[in-house]
């Protein structure tokens, strides 16, 4: 299930970036007492009550301006909320209701989508009469809040979350294995789905961008349903002049959020480019299997047998942190290897999934440590007393210890790549957490 997504949208200079940066406890928006500073939409995945959501911060709506920069920051506002599952409308208590706050309301009121209305800049309870002229916008309830001193926010997050589709309505789970093609423009994400599936189901061009969506295709094949969900390339920032470039990411962005797996695709000819580990950091951290597709490999003159040895080299010391993940090397054109993608992803999947019994996670922390003792650190040893498996997609392992600030993560790598060696968990990110527990403890 996809997360909902949260569009904070209103004029500018009304607090949209400070109330994202301390909703999200980082600043990730650029704060400034000028109108125009956020420049383009800004997504983070924040959590409130165990309900976790993806927020865009965007520029401010200004309806009346010739300016170009304000009308293309206004397309990408629009943008924003035409993906939203919830709008949180921010007006400038001090200011008080303006004229471009009702058309902005009336913009809003178009896309039946839950609003909910924050007057910012409430700092003292002497404001508080500020807020009852913002009930005139019809929208229900008016949340008074500070996004600078971070009051009221409690409230406004629980009028978000509950303003979510239900559960119910979204949790139409499929036993069916979700894909997400996902790579820089114009490294044949679209050739490769159209090789997948045997037919042009989606449009392929030589123009970096054609694919605007993400483009769900469901196939089945030796008795297993799969959904493929093309996406529209990713690219570097400075790049993306277009609104409708910003929307594509962002769906691209919502297509991992509902894969199990991520073929992540590489253009064999160009290499490893820093976009590509930006959108492969991406992937990984999305606790999602992974799966290096190195495309267009019939273009690679003089191969030998060595050359997929020296060329996945290169990726992995190129991609450092997806030292798991397998590397396939095909010719979406030619649909060499294409028939292994599918075979590959099931493998992954089943990785993804493995859960091991806690008495062999233990056999196999015991001979790690008989083999690789962990450090002293400050005269202070480190006893490392059990291990055992907590969650799936992604493997997740909880290691008890006398003191955790005692593991170096150093030390949590190498029993990573002791469980990689015994269990294999290909494709799959790894992850383990340290907690305290004393010796004397029961198991």
């Amino acid at each position: 299930m996809s997360k909902p997504i949260v569009a904070i949208v209103g004029r500018p200079n009304v607090g949209k970036s400070t109330l994202f940066n301390q909703i999200g406890k980082q600043r990730l928006s650029i704060v400034d007492d000028f109108p125009g500073v956020t420049r383009d939409r800004i997504y983070l995945d924040a959590e409130w009550l165990n309900n976790e959501f993806t927020m865009v911060d965007t520029g401010g709506i200004e309806l009346a301006s010739d300016d170009k920069l304000l009308n293309s920051m206004r397309q990408q506002a629009k943008i924003a909320i035409e993906e939203a599952d919830v709008i949180l409308f921010v007006v400038d208590g001090r200011v008080g209701l303006t004229n471009e706050d009702e058309e902005i309301v009336k913009i809003l009121r178009r896309t039946k989508k839950p609003i909910i209305l924050a007057v910012n800049k409430i700092d003292t309870q002497k404001q508080q009469d500020d807020i009852y002229d913002f009930y005139n916008l019809g929208l229900g309830d008016v949340i008074p809040i500070s996004a600078s001193n971070s009051l009221n926010l409690g409230d406004l997050l629980d009028a978000v979350v509950a303003a979510f589709p239900s559960k119910e309505q979204e949790e139409e789970e499929s036993d069916e294995l979700a894909i997400a093609v996902i790579g820089r423009p114009n490294v044949g994400k679209s050739s490769l789905v159209n090789a997948i599936l045997g037919e042009e189901r989606v449009i392929v061009s030589d123009i970096a961008g054609t694919t605007r969506d993400a483009i769900d295709t469901h196939f089945t094949k030796d008795d297993i349903k799969f959904t493929l969900i093309d996406t529209a390339g990713m690219r570097r920032k400075g790049k993306i002049d277009e609104p409708i470039e910003h929307y594509s990411v962002l769906r691209a962005l919502r297509a991992v959020d509902r894969a199990n797996v991520i073929l992540m695709v590489i253009d064999a000819v160009a290499g490893v480019t820093e976009q590509d580990k930006k959108i492969a950091g991406f992937a990984h951290e999305s606790g999602k299997g992974v799966i290096i597709i190195v495309n267009k490999w019939d273009l690679i003159p003089d191969k030998d047998d060595k050359s997929t040895v020296k060329y996945t080299d290169v990726i992995r010391n190129e991609l450092i942190f997806l030292q798991y993940a397998p590397v396939l090397y095909i010719s979406a054109l030619t649909k060499q290897r294409v028939h292994r993608v599918t075979d590959v992803v099931k493998y992954v999947a089943d990785q993804q999934a493995m859960r091991i019994q806690t008495s062999v996670l233990n056999e196999l922390l015991n001979d790690a440590i008989s083999i690789n003792p962990p450090p002293a650190h400050k005269g202070r040893q480190l006893k490392l007393l059990f291990m055992t498996q907590v969650g799936i997609e992604p493997p997740r392992f909880v290691l008890f210890a006398n003191d955790p600030t005692l593991v170096h993560f150093s030390y949590l790598r190498y029993l990573e790549n002791q469980l990689r060696a015994r269990f294999g968990f290909e494709g799959a990110p790894v992850r383990i957490i340290t907690r305290a527990r004393k010796e004397e403890d029961d198991d």
